[in-house]
């Protein structure tokens, strides 16, 4: 997969683009990851990216011609999902990180100020995404957010790829408790069943747990979840 990052901080991925699951993701060439500082396209001798909103109030916008001719720049034949980070964007989930995945070529705006000029959603097509209801200093931090959900869940990143699988949200609910040695420690025992070799013991208790989490925490996931015959004889249970 190929990213191509648009911001006006490109040194803010420096540090995490060369850690842990994305540095693996860099090295081992499955994802390229293209940084593009928007600044670099602005027309004036300062390098300015924002301006004061017409009709007035308070906070700058993002002007539209650096970032148009950024994205000028990285755009190919349209074959490219754009994304720009917004508050006014649709929820980002891990169902979008698995879709988001499968993609050849993604395109990361980050988001700054009170917004960006509305002109640049009608000369390229995009979506607006938005990682939560809160704010932030600047969309990077969401987009870093998002491109590690993504990331993950490309073959061959993780090690391991039966981990991204079993992570919390990949079905649609909260992962199970995890355990690891030693078996006991200042009195407290890793349950038997985890201990029994008995696969489908095993599998059905961590099912169970997951879905107890998710009663107790998180039931607006379960309602949203498609149930299958074993879910509801175990929330049953629950």
């Amino acid at each position: 997969m190929k990213v191509d990052l648009l911001t006006i901080f490109p040194e803010f991925f420096s540090g995490p683009l060369d850690s842990s699951i994305l540095k693996r993701a860099i090295q081992s060439e499955k994802v390229r990851i293209n940084l593009v500082n928007i600044r670099d396209f602005a027309r004036d001798k300062h390098k300015t990216t924002d301006d004061v909103p017409f009709g007035g109030g308070g906070g700058m916008v993002m002007m539209i011609e650096p970032l148009y001719h950024a994205l000028e720049s990285v755009v190919e034949k349209k074959q490219e999902k754009i994304i720009m980070t917004s508050a006014w964007g649709r929820r980002f989930s891990q169902d979008m990180a698995k879709e988001l995945s499968t993609l050849k070529h993604l395109v990361l705006i980050c988001g700054h100020y009170k917004g960006v000029d509305q002109r640049i959603k009608e000369l390229f097509p995009m979506e607006e995404v938005s990682i939560g209801d809160y704010v932030l200093s600047g969309g990077e931090f969401a987009s870093l957010v998002m491109l590690d959900a993504v990331v993950r869940l490309i073959p061959g990143v993780l090690g391991n790829f039966e981990s991204a699988v079993t992570d919390s949200f990949y079905e649609g609910i909260l992962g199970y408790p995890q355990y690891t040695r030693p078996a006991e420690f200042m009195g407290l025992k890793v349950p038997e069943v985890l201990l029994s070799g008995d696969h489908q013991k095993v599998r059905l208790w961590r099912k169970k747990q997951a879905l107890k989490m998710t009663f107790i925490t998180r039931p607006d996931l379960l309602e949203q979840k498609e149930l299958s015959e074993e879910d509801r004889k175990l929330l049953k249970e629950i």
